[in-house]
């Protein structure tokens, strides 16, 4: 069985107007309660996946993307860049919260892993 989307990401200037914005349209509940002030979205029924709104980094547009959980993020990166994809970002650890990478594939999407528990 192969690797599962696990998360989704949108990540813009306003990370607060987008928590409104999302909320609105969809009904959604966005807890921000965190020091990232990153928006979680939980799942609204069963079957689908939750995921997550939140600031872009200063002189940075943002994205929209989608995590895949994997075993050994690191490995998986190696693939990518034999594959002709390349790292964005490493293998980064949050604690108590989430291990994770970004990669560009060939054309130059950006997706995300993360580390199974």
């Amino acid at each position: 069985m192969g690797a599962s989307v696990v998360h989704w990401e949108i990540v813009g200037r306003d990370a607060n107007k987008l928590h409104a914005f999302y909320s609105e349209l969809f009904d959604w509940k966005i807890n921000s309660d965190n020091p990232m002030r990153y928006g979680l979205v939980e799942a609204q029924k069963d079957g689908a996946i939750g995921g997550g709104i939140g600031q872009a980094d200063e002189g940075q547009t943002g994205h929209v993307t989608f995590y895949v959980e994997v075993d050994d993020p690191e490995d998986y990166l190696k693939r990518v860049e034999k594959l002709g994809g390349k790292t964005i970002v490493p293998v980064t650890e949050i604690p108590n919260m989430v291990t994770f990478a970004l990669f560009a594939d060939p054309e130059g999407h950006m997706v995300g892993l993360v580390k199974s528990a």
